[in-house]
């Protein structure tokens, strides 16, 4: 089973490589000199400065093409047939038909539910990203992240940058929180102090208002004596 995997990957990376050289060859019969001097063994590897990178969605169609080829492969018309063989010992020219209109109706459900996965997964943008992250890792001189073989060890590495700006962040709402706490505080402390120096003002305004009557009186008993009203 192993091999034959590899034997798949390994046809599918010729036929991609071949696919890249005939969309290529309409350049070299048009004269088209650019491709000149170059060296042979670097037909299949990708260049951006001319523009010749491989599309990983076309990759990804070839892929998915020669799976479906493979997948059609094992419904051949001989299982079909062993599978119902009493109809196939009754009339085997309707059981070709039968298994003919079966292939085509399940090669056509495949390929619409393999277009579908393109079009839902946005396969296309992700593959692009893919690129354009491909293109900054190599601009990146630090290492890429492996994994160390411990997964407390590798979770805490990846759990540990999201909690320490998570903390980061608490820590600066907290001092915004903690400045707010203290001018609202301070505004507290200045109210209360107007209301203090208002109860000192209304006390005194209170007491020179008694003293006033208290004089009032006192002149008022003076100048009119009880006794002149006296009957």
């Amino acid at each position: 089973m192993e091999e034959s995997d590899a034997a798949t990957q390994k046809e599918t990376a010729d036929n991609t490589c071949g696919g890249d050289s005939a969309e290529k060859q309409p350049n070299e019969a048009t004269g088209d000199g650019s491709s000149q001097g170059s060296n042979p063994g670097s037909v299949c590897q990708p260049s951006e400065e001319t523009g010749a990178r491989y599309n990983r969605l076309k990759l990804f169609d070839k892929v998915m093409q020669k799976s479906l080829e493979k997948f059609i492969q094992h419904a051949s018309f001989t299982r079909f047939a062993s599978t119902f063989r009493p109809l196939y010992k009754k009339n085997p020219q309707r059981m070709e038909s039968i298994h003919k209109q079966f292939v085509e109706e399940l090669q056509r459900t495949i390929q619409e539910d393999i277009s579908r996965l393109i079009e839902e997964g946005r396969l296309e943008v992700k593959l692009n990203e893919l690129d354009k992250l491909e293109r900054a890792a190599k601009n990146n001189p630090d290492p890429a992240w492996r994994p160390s073989g411990v997964p407390e060890q590798d979770f805490c590495s990846f759990l540990m940058p999201y909690y320490q700006k998570q903390e980061a962040y608490m820590r600066l709402e907290l001092k915004k929180i903690q400045a707010e706490n203290a001018a609202l505080a301070q505004k507290a402390q200045a109210g209360r102090e107007s209301i203090a120096q208002t109860e000192t003002r209304i006390s005194a305004a209170v007491d020179e208002w008694k003293a006033s009557v208290t004089e009032f009186e006192r002149l008022a008993s003076s100048l009119c004596p009880a006794d002149v009203f006296d009957v």
